[in-house]
């Protein structure tokens, strides 16, 4: 029959962030390209225009440094709701 719509067998599921067994891979592989190609890729770059430079930097950084995280999308729903009481008790 299988699971109704939001259930599953696993109701812990996977850590948030926790890539999955095909990103890992993927990753391996891509670092492994950039490992092997370092020199070609130092050249390359060196010919790109100032802003082209600035540009593939920043691109590049964004999948290296993680994102910021909301500390509040970390809360559960009952932590959520002991904030907000915390909150209207000190006024």
């Amino acid at each position: 029959m299988g699971l109704k719509k939001g259930q599953t067998n696993n109701p812990e599921g996977r850590k948030k962030g926790t890539p999955n067994k095909a990103t890992k891979a993927l990753k391996e592989k891509f670092e492994q390209f950039i490992n092997d190609n370092l020199e070609r890729l130092q050249s390359d770059f060196d010919l790109l225009e100032p802003k082209d430079r600035l540009n593939f930097i920043t691109k590049l950084a964004s999948f290296i440094v993680p994102p910021p995280v909301n500390e509040l999308e970390l809360l559960t729903d009952e932590q959520l709701d002991e904030l907000i009481k915390r909150l209207k008790n000190e006024k």
